[in-house]
């Protein structure tokens, strides 16, 4: 059998009547997709210092700096 319910705290609300005496074990199956997860500070830490220590890496970001602030404009002349 399914049916429906609203989530309320710990509490949940069935949109049916059952009509089951109180103290009835049940069970539930919730879908994956409807369980948030959460990342843990420790999964984010992990990724933070990924990039740490790589001299390759600063080399490649030093020449991205350098292309980004080259001087790439036209001259223009203002010869009559």
């Amino acid at each position: 059998m399914k049916i429906q319910g609203i989530i309320k705290g710990n509490t949940i609300e069935l949109l049916e009547d059952l009509s089951l005496p109180n103290g009835v074990k049940i069970s539930l199956e919730i879908p994956d997709n409807l369980i948030s997860k959460k990342v843990s500070w420790e999964q984010i830490e992990t990724s933070i210092g990924v990039w740490k220590n790589q001299p390759e890496l600063d080399d490649i970001f030093s020449e991205i700096d350098r292309e980004r602030h080259a001087d790439l404009g036209v001259e223009i002349k203002f010869d009559d």
